[in-house]
């Protein structure tokens, strides 16, 4: 019985119905907080799969070839705002066999003219981004499944706030209502509207 009564679902005379009511904004709030959890996991695991079987197939299809820087290096505006410049050189390669290709792309900050670089390309043999790396895939499956568990608990957080305040208004409302039957007896003050000889 003593549990029930502190889980607000007992008939403890001591707790109104506005207690009971946070109590169980409450409750509902930490067993959404789990679910979120759970959500976020699962979100997480089901885009590392589907990375991991993309990149698995992008790979297929990208491939590494020697190429040689034909002029010194420059730099380049970083691929996103803030982030460092990228030093780039011209360098050429061949692929397919008998196939020229020429291109500006990231180099090692110590190429000089002539030197030989490593490019990854595609099956054309154009200049292409290398295949993500397993520490990539997992922080972006990370990553997304973060932003779908605090998506939830922020919408969970904000819907049991409204719902207290809501209740904390109710109350405050009844207690006003109840205060003016009370007052009165308590103080000995007529009832507003009352004379002083009302009986």
């Amino acid at each position: 019985m003593d549990d029930d009564r502190t889980a607000g679902v007992g008939g403890n005379p001591l707790r109104r119905s506005a207690d009971r009511t946070r109590t169980r904004l409450h409750a509902a709030f930490a067993v959404t907080c789990l679910l979120a959890v759970i959500c976020g996991i699962a979100v997480g695991r089901a885009a590392w799969t589907d990375a991991g079987r993309a990149a698995e197939i992008l790979a297929v299809h990208r491939h590494v070839v020697t190429a040689t820087a034909v002029d010194a290096t420059s730099y380049r505006t970083g691929p996103r705002p803030g982030e460092r410049p990228v030093v780039v050189a011209p360098v050429t390669w061949q692929y397919p066999d008998g196939r020229r290709h020429a291109d500006t792309v990231p180099v090692p900050a110590q190429t000089r003219k002539g030197d030989t670089v490593p490019v990854w390309v595609d099956d054309r043999g154009d200049a292409a981004t290398a295949p993500p790396v397993t520490a990539d895939l997992a922080m972006r499956a990370f990553g997304l499944g973060t932003v779908v568990f605090a998506g939830i608990a922020l919408l969970a957080g904000a819907l049991v706030r409204l719902g207290i305040r809501f209740v904390d208004a109710r109350s405050a409302r009844a207690w006003e209502s109840e205060w003016e039957d009370v007052e009165p007896v308590w103080t000995g003050r007529p009832h507003p509207g009352h004379g002083a000889d009302d009986g």
